[in-house]
């Protein structure tokens, strides 16, 4: 039998706090208040055990140790007093995935119409695996891939199928 193409496995969880807001008002109030640069679109900015990546025009997503989930949160509702904006903690309705190997990207891109090897060292691109909405973004050694929880034993099942060799899962 073949090598799989990559390693399925499932995280801890972290921290998660996704933030609406207009970005070109509110960034310097949320940059300081998350302690992180803005990123740019479709990147990530990174700092420590903290996260801070774009996954679209109005929206933010956190990462941090789960124990700093509440300080952050209302860290930035103080920041973002006065402007039209959500701050959120998603730390429970998110499942996480890391695919590593040296067939990651080739096993992701049977799910999803990304071209992984263009994706940069801080790109985070928000995508559907099948029919999972999802955020994927490098990791060491191949790439995580963030998900709704609801749906974590499909998503599992599908990246463990997109990792055997020989699978063809989404039409070429």
């Amino acid at each position: 039998m073949a090598e799989a193409l990559a390693t399925i496995t499932e995280i801890a969880t972290p921290g998660m706090i996704q933030i609406r807001a207009d970005l070109d008002r509110a960034g310097d109030a949320i940059a300081e208040a998350a302690g992180l640069a803005i990123p740019a679109q479709t990147r990530f900015s990174a700092a420590g055990d903290r996260w801070l990546g774009w996954m679209s025009p109005d929206e933010l997503l956190l990462i941090l140790p789960r124990a700093d989930v509440a300080e952050a949160v209302a860290a930035l509702n103080d920041a973002l007093t006065g402007e039209h904006a959500l701050v959120l903690d998603v730390s429970d309705m998110r499942a996480g995935f890391d695919v590593i190997g040296n067939g990651a990207g080739e096993a992701l891109a049977k799910l999803a119409p990304v071209d992984f090897a263009r994706l940069a060292g801080d790109g985070v691109r928000r995508t559907r695996l099948a029919q999972v909405s999802c955020a994927i973004w490098p990791v060491g050694g191949g790439y995580r891939v963030v998900g709704f929880r609801s749906v974590a034993d499909y998503m599992r099942g599908l990246l463990q199928g997109a990792a055997r060799p020989g699978t063809t899962l989404a039409p070429r």
